[in-house]
């Protein structure tokens, strides 16, 4: 085992991956010679080769246009985008090729790519530095998306989403990049991608969150000093998500509160909310809430804090439902 943060432990997922399978390439901005804006691919290249992990010119479309073109040609690109908001960029290359290559082939063609993109608010950068788009690219059929929220599930899923034959985007949050410390196994494992992971067991309400915001809520029930007795989930995987540990832990509750910093308006909790009232409408004692960013584009560095949800704001969604 090793003590690792979120920045080291996608460097030990890319490392397990790149040892594992000569055809998984590394490539983006920086990843090589500078070791990646946040050095989450320090040493790399210096361990692989440059023709294995790859500096590219400053040009999304053509990062994710050419990581396509080697997909689907056999290798295993892992490509970089340096913030999620420049992914934007290159959404025609994923949405028309990347998704589609598998249903356009009938299944002669796959596209195991991985696109890696830091997300997220709360550290002060410029715009479209910390977009948090994951209902975007989760409502692009055939395209997975995944977020993890610790470093142990980071490593894991990030193996998995190497080895798995569909396109997947994989959002890092920055915020908690080297905020939180886990035990790592050094061995090669994996975190199966659409199985999501109850932190912890309750029986008052179901609290749904991913990412850096599975961190807010977990600050926000400690907050709470036992108040409510809350199940904690974290989602992991935004697509194909799991369905069915939320509807379980939903119908046991009868209450729900979902969180994410991404606008409130077709967010992700948006599709959460429904399919609960579509299958556990009848053991609802209230209705689900949702604690999200505003329907505004991320403001600079001053407005952060009135943007961002915080643990004031969970616990203001919990006793909304507990006392409705």
């Amino acid at each position: 085992m090793v003590v690792a943060n979120v920045v080291q432990a996608v460097t030990m997922g890319l490392r397990q991956e790149l040892k594992r399978d000569k055809n998984v390439i590394v490539m983006g901005e920086d990843v090589g010679l500078n070791g990646g804006v946040f050095r989450a691919t320090d040493g790399l290249q210096k361990e692989f080769g440059a023709n294995r992990v790859i500096d590219t010119p400053l040009a999304e479309l053509g990062i994710v246009g050419t990581a396509i073109g080697i997909a689907v040609n056999g290798m295993k690109p892992v490509a970089e985008i340096q913030f999620s908001g420049f992914l934007y960029g290159a959404f025609d290359q994923l949405l028309s090729h990347a998704a589609r290559i598998r249903s356009r082939s009938r299944g002669r063609f796959s596209c195991p790519l991985v696109v890696r993109a830091p997300y997220g608010t709360g550290i002060r950068a410029l715009e479209l530095h910390c977009e948090s788009g994951e209902s975007i690219f989760s409502h692009v059929a055939g395209l997975k998306m995944v977020v993890p929220s610790n470093p142990y599930d980071t490593k894991g899923l990030l193996a998995a989403a190497i080895r798995d034959p569909d396109p997947v985007i994989f959002y890092e949050p920055m915020r908690i990049y080297r905020a939180i410390k886990q035990d790592i196994p050094e061995d090669d494992y994996i975190v199966p991608l659409g199985k999501a992971n109850i932190i912890q067991q309750g029986d008052d309400l179901t609290l749904i969150a991913w990412g850096a915001m599975v961190k807010t809520c977990q600050e926000a029930i400690a907050k709470l000093q036992g108040k409510y007795s809350v199940e904690l989930i974290d989602l992991r995987t935004i697509n194909p998500y799991d369905a069915e540990t939320i509807i379980s832990s939903v119908k046991k509750t009868g209450r729900c509160v979902i969180a994410h910093e991404a606008p409130r308006t077709s967010g992700f909790a948006a599709e959460l909310t429904a399919a609960i009232n579509e299958k556990a409408l009848l053991s609802l004692h209230a209705p689900v809430a949702r604690v999200t960013g505003p329907d505004t584009p991320i403001p600079f560095a001053k407005l952060e804090g009135y943007y961002l949800p915080d643990a004031d704001r969970i616990i203001k969604g919990i006793e909304k439902v507990m006392g409705f």
